[in-house]
């Protein structure tokens, strides 16, 4: 996957996220729905941006960013910000 395609994953995810909020918002979606949904698509897209800062260290330390593979979402999901 190249960081193109990350960053393109990354904004659909993001674009989900502002229509489920604005269905809950609109009466469209159960709100305990929607959180179920918020916590999955939140547990991809920290495995995303992870993914992106690890290829983007690769490449700086002169290394192939494709080797990267994707992280378990409880491990980045424990990370300390």
């Amino acid at each position: 996957m190249s960081e193109q395609d990350i960053l393109a994953s990354i904004r659909r995810l993001v674009d989900t996220e502002h229509q489920l909020r604005a269905k809950t918002e609109a009466g469209d979606l159960d709100p305990a729905q929607e959180q179920t949904q918020l916590a999955a698509i939140e547990e991809t897209l920290d495995q995303c941006w992870d993914l992106l800062r690890q290829r983007r260290a690769r490449i700086d330390a002169g290394l192939p960013p494709d080797e990267v593979p994707v992280s378990p979402a409880g491990q980045v999901e424990g990370y300390l910000q």
